[in-house]
């Protein structure tokens, strides 16, 4: 017995004795209400009836009166009285939980920000609050594609992954907590063959608004409403220590991919120590940093590839339009998978080796219309992809980009340098392809180009990549044709300014067509090919000595603001190297240059014939040379002295170059013999060449005496197929037409 029923029997006692002494059973009514309440508020409602109905019997056994009024006034006593209790008893029970919960909380939380990690801190809460489970258990739940897996639980269970339905996947689902005091009652609840629980608590774990676990209690018996109000608590409080986490770690990663950065000297290096800071950080298999260069992007860094046919990958690249990376390329935004052997661009060899977790991202380039280097990271298993990952690798992009930009600087400056340093040592032409080779890897979007420089009062190719630079060579262009190729007219190419072109606007073949030959310019210079071009004028005190030209053949948005950025870097040099070239290339003339007419000479002849004879028998296309000897000079030179003759000398070499054509080269020999080639000219072009030459000479008259010329032509492959042949062919009909007084034998 319990001490309140003590205290019943002492009141009950205490009305007997009134009643026994005289008072009426009125009187003897409060005193029973004493024990009534008492009996009511300490052990129920029917403990205070029972005590009111044994009173009121005892009154009537010793023979006193007992209203109704008094009898219900007991009973209301009771009833009242156990209102007070039960408000009293619920009190007593809230405080008692939540004394227990706090306490138990109280040592779970102090105990959070001991956790390092994210993984750390999950793993051990179930052991922290094993005791709240009371013969049930506590588990922690994370999301993958097919299901939820259990991470962490106590005591452990045998179940190691679950359906999205079920009190765990609603919660995470719906990203509330979910409480379901009988889940045999529940139609979404399947249970294991040993489980006994019969209250399921399920409390979802949020990391900066995204649920990545779910808190999951289950006990024997249905939990109380302070309880579950304490646990709530408690979730919301891992949810901030989760988030925190998170931030400390893009604090930690920042800092530290900084310092990487700071500490690298080339972008190989920079690109390396990123990729193993990232793959650690997540704790990820492997990774690379691609570079797009032309049409194929070039791994600048790798970590933790290992398999020989990856390796492969690495060494040769990824051709256009192969590979995850291509995509964030062109889109310029993220991607990240857990099912990689669906996605439309895979590596083969990846998907052979059934990897299927990869984040592919852009790192930023300011101006530039696509994404110019990407980084990827993997593993094989599959893996959903957080939101804080995926947070902490867009602030790596951006930090990575901004580093990354003074490395790229760097690199321009450094080649510019060489260039410098090559110019005191090699001969100027030696440089053209170097410099346009250079200029191909340090502009973002190119993969091909051409040098043009000025000479021999045109516009001719000196160096080339990804194209048939010999065959370029038969090509020569005029300022009024350059400046139609270029586009923005002769003072902005004056100033240098670069123009970019892409077939999206107008196809770049068309404009090819007009300033040269279909059947050279498609066949040498992939004119058909062309997706987009980027045109740098070099000017030297206002003249423009030259034209770089970068292409790009296979994207027509392959150029933007940092293409242009970049191709500005070699303006400088170039021109220095034209104008050293100049200089240079003018002492070369004075030793391949007839003084007095100005035309080439015979040591100059001898040269070009070899090279326009090696371009036609690689291409297959005809050349013609002509042998010219003067008629009636020799009369003007004895009758007249010498100055006239000198004088009709010059007039002959003025009268050539007017009927000269465009690619048409006119040499002096010396005394009264001239010579001319015709590059991609067969025996019939030159014939008619050779008639219009000698009509020109033919009007030159000095006091009356007239001259007149002999001209013996031959063409290869026909009449030889060196240039002792052809001349020898040339030579000896040039006698031929003058002993049979013909002006042209062919």
């Amino acid at each position: 017995m319990t001490w309140s029923f003590f205290t019943a029997l002492a009141a009950f006692l205490v009305g007997i004795a009134a009643s026994v002494l005289g008072f009426s059973g009125s009187a003897a009514v409060p005193w029973f209400m004493v024990a009534v309440g008492l009996a009511a508020s300490l052990n129920g409602l029917w403990a205070g009836v029972a005590v009111a109905g044994a009173g009121g019997l005892l009154l009537f056994l010793l023979g006193h009166h007992l209203e109704a009024s008094s009898l219900a006034a007991l009973l209301l006593a009771a009833l009242l009285a156990h209102q007070v209790g039960e408000s009293l008893r619920r009190a007593h029970r809230r405080a008692k939980y939540l004394a227990q919960t706090h306490r138990l909380l109280a040592e779970a939380l102090e105990a959070l920000p001991q956790a390092q990690n994210r993984e750390e801190l999950l793993k051990s809460l179930p052991e922290r609050l094993a005791r709240l489970g009371e013969r049930g258990h506590v588990g922690v739940w994370v999301p993958e594609r097919q299901g939820l897996r259990l991470l962490a639980a106590h005591p452990s269970l045998s179940v190691e992954t679950i359906p999205y339905g079920g009190v765990v996947g609603r919660a995470y689902r719906e990203g509330r907590p979910v409480y379901v005091p009988d889940v045999r009652r529940d139609p979404d609840y399947i249970a294991p063959p040993d489980h006994k629980a019969l209250a399921e608590l399920a409390l979802p774990l949020v990391e900066r608004g995204e649920v990545v676990a779910v808190l999951n209690l289950e006990r024997d018996r249905p939990f109380p409403e302070e309880l579950r109000e304490g646990l709530e608590r408690f979730a919301q409080a891992v949810s901030l220590q989760l988030s925190r986490l998170a931030d400390e770690e893009e604090r930690r990663l920042t800092a530290e991919l900084s310092l990487a950065l700071q500490s690298a000297s080339r972008l190989e290096e920079a690109a390396a120590k990123a990729l193993a800071l990232l793959v650690r950080v997540l704790d990820l298999e492997a990774g690379a940093f691609w570079e797009v260069r032309g049409a194929r992007m070039e791994s600048l860094a790798a970590h933790g590839v290992e398999e020989p046919a990856l390796r492969k990958v690495l060494e040769e690249g990824l051709p256009y339009g192969v590979g995850l990376a291509w995509q964030v390329y062109e889109t310029k935004s993220p991607l990240f998978t857990a099912r990689y052997a669906e996605e439309d661009r895979v590596v083969p060899a990846l998907k052979a080796l059934d990897w299927r977790t990869f984040a592919a991202l852009p790192v930023p380039t300011p101006g530039a219309p696509r994404a110019r280097r990407v980084f990827v990271v993997g593993q094989r298993a599959e893996r959903l992809w957080r939101k804080s990952e995926v947070d902490l690798l867009l602030l790596a992009c951006r930090t990575l980009g901004l580093g990354l930009e003074r490395l790229t600087e760097k690199a321009r400056h450094e080649a510019v340098n060489r260039i410098f340093l090559e110019l005191l040592e090699k001969p100027p032409e030696e440089l053209y392809q170097a410099v346009l080779e250079e200029a191909i890897r340090q502009v973002p979007g190119a993969e091909a180009g051409s040098l043009l420089v000025w000479e021999d009062g045109a516009y001719r190719y000196k160096a080339a990549f990804g194209y048939d630079l010999e065959g370029l060579k038969a090509l020569a262009f005029t300022r009024k044709a350059q400046l139609k190729w270029y586009g923005l007219g002769e003072e902005k190419a004056r100033q240098g300014e670069p123009r970019l072109l892409s077939v999206e606007e107008r196809p770049i073949a068309e404009i090819s067509h007009e300033t040269a030959p279909p059947e050279v310019i498609d066949a040498a210079g992939k004119a058909q090919e062309i997706q987009a071009n980027l045109c740098l004028p070099i000017p030297y005190k206002g003249e423009v000595l030259a034209y770089l030209n970068l292409e790009n053949l296979h994207d027509p948005k392959a150029f933007g603001e940092d293409s242009l950025e970049a191709a500005r870097f070699f303006a400088t040099p170039l021109a220095t190297l034209l104008h050293e070239s100049r200089t240079r290339k003018l002492l070369e003339e004075a030793a391949l240059t007839d003084p007095l007419t100005g035309l080439p000479n015979r040591r100059a002849f001898d040269r070009f014939l070899e090279e326009e004879l090696k371009r036609a028998e690689r291409y297959g296309y005809p050349l013609s040379l002509a042998v010219m000897d003067l008629k009636g000079f020799k009369q003007v030179n004895d009758r007249l002295g010498h100055a006239v003759g000198d004088l009709a000398l010059m007039k002959v070499a003025e009268a050539l170059q007017r009927e000269r054509r465009n690619g048409d080269r006119i040499f002096r020999w010396g005394g009264d013999e001239f010579a001319a080639l015709f590059p991609h000219t067969g025996k019939e072009g030159a014939t008619k060449a050779a008639f219009r030459y000698a009509a020109a000479i033919g009007k030159l008259c000095f006091d009356g005496l007239c001259l007149g010329v002999n001209i013996g032509l031959a063409a290869f492959p026909e009449d030889g197929k060196t240039p002792d042949e052809l001349l020898s062919a040339a030579d000896s009909r040039m006698y031929q037409a003058k002993t049979q007084g013909l002006t042209v034998l062919a």
